[in-house]
């Protein structure tokens, strides 16, 4: 798509314009450093996809916030050190969800010492009742995106649903769960122990 002006704006006014709610001057804002940024943000993260998906969440953050933009005296070093920081905050919350996941999978390990698989089947009838609670969309993506490995992107477009929404849905699906595994795991055990 090409700009909307054909003749740019200084930067000075373009921020100025984007700050004030001009979606005309957003888009050419977008345009003329998307590309370069999602250069930048891939040497930090080595990935086409959370790179695309940071230049997407940067750009949120700059019209969400862009007020602000009135009080940015050089847009090209702070676009790039909130890039940056959202790249880092990314790749943070990625080796936190690794490390969660490998505690997971140790203390399944720890923990699978039934011959007939008695705790695996409860651990994924609980995993399955804690999907059923969810709300309908929060279930559909999560099924969706874990199931099925699905992209967001790809889910956006099944449910009708803008790629932000997906990834609010999924958010929210992984903290229920996780609230409803906590929740009940003492069930588990009480289960396997003969308790119940």
């Amino acid at each position: 798509m090409p700009l909307l002006s054909s003749v740019p704006y200084s930067e000075k006014e373009l921020l100025l314009r984007v700050s004030n709610g001009d979606e005309a001057a957003f888009r050419q804002l977008f345009y003329q450093f998307h590309h370069r940024l999602g250069i930048f943000i891939y040497q930090v993260t080595a990935s086409h996809e959370l790179a695309e998906e940071i230049v997407q969440d940067v750009f949120l953050k700059i019209w969400t916030e862009r007020k602000q933009l009135t009080t940015v005296h050089n847009f090209n070093a702070w676009l790039y050190i909130l890039s940056k920081n959202q790249a880092l905050n990314a790749l943070r919350k990625i080796v936190n969800e690794r490390r969660h996941q490998q505690r997971w999978s140790q203390e399944q390990r720890e923990t699978e010492w039934t011959e007939d698989g008695s705790f695996t089947d409860a651990a994924i009838d609980l995993l399955d009742k804690a999907v059923q609670q969810l709300p309908p969309q929060q279930q559909k993506v999560f099924i969706l995106s874990r199931y099925q490995r699905l992209t967001y992107q790809d889910i956006a477009q099944q449910l009708n649903l803008s790629r932000e929404t997906v990834k609010y849905y999924l958010r929210l699906a992984m903290q229920s769960i996780a609230q409803y595994m906590t929740n009940h795991t003492y069930l588990l055990w009480l289960v396997l122990l003969g308790g119940l």
